[in-house]
């Protein structure tokens, strides 16, 4: 993905990990943010830890480690409820939950904020930001489905992980690559589609 003309931005990203299948796609949406100088402020759920060690082959505090490197990546336990994103008061870009949890989704559809992720989707929706859910769950319940309709209603973005076979991607990394573009892209943030359509139209 190109790197060329950033924008400078004061503002930070949200970014929620929670227990869901799916590592790669928070791993990616992160250092691709970073990598566009955009300020990213990151909670991921003990559940998510968990997945992330089966997944991955960088541990979790390796990578955050990693982030922290860098002066605009911020990261705070689920548990810290005073973090900064625990209030409507922090102006943010948004937020992605990615990969989001069917249990997740169920609680933020109920406006239950028992950690810092779901207290950080809360007051995006209160505070009428942009929050772009990536739930990764297959068959769909119809509670799952209810849930995920209550929300699209009041205009929170549900992008469901799947390929985009029409471009014929050749592998895993384009396919998460793809995916990330797109829920950058769902936040307003310009540029993220465009640079991964001209990759893929170059590599056809």
């Amino acid at each position: 993905m190109s790197t060329d003309n950033k924008t400078k931005y004061k503002d930070p990203v949200v970014i929620g990990i929670s227990g869901a299948s799916g590592s790669i796609l928070a791993k990616k949406t992160i250092d691709i943010l970073l990598d566009k100088d955009i300020p990213v402020v990151a909670t991921c759920s003990s559940a998510a830890r968990m997945v992330w060690q089966e997944e991955m082959d960088e541990s979790f505090q390796s990578t955050v480690s990693r982030w922290r490197e860098n002066p605009n990546f911020s990261f705070y336990m689920t548990g810290d409820l005073k973090s900064p994103i625990a209030s409507g008061t922090t102006p943010t870009l948004g937020m992605i939950v990615t990969p989001c949890s069917t249990a997740t989704v169920g609680a933020i559809a109920h406006g239950i904020s028992s950690n810092l992720l779901q207290r950080a989707a809360d007051v995006s929706i209160k505070e009428g930001r942009k929050l772009v859910l990536v739930p990764r769950e297959t068959p769909l319940s119809a509670i799952h489905l209810e849930n995920m309709l209550s929300l699209a209603r009041i205009g929170v973005t549900i992008l469901p992980p799947e390929p985009a076979f029409y471009l014929r991607q050749q592998n895993m990394e384009d396919i998460v690559d793809y995916l990330v573009a797109k829920s950058i892209d769902a936040l307003g943030l310009p540029g993220f589609m465009e640079d991964r359509l001209r990759y893929d139209r170059r590599t056809d």
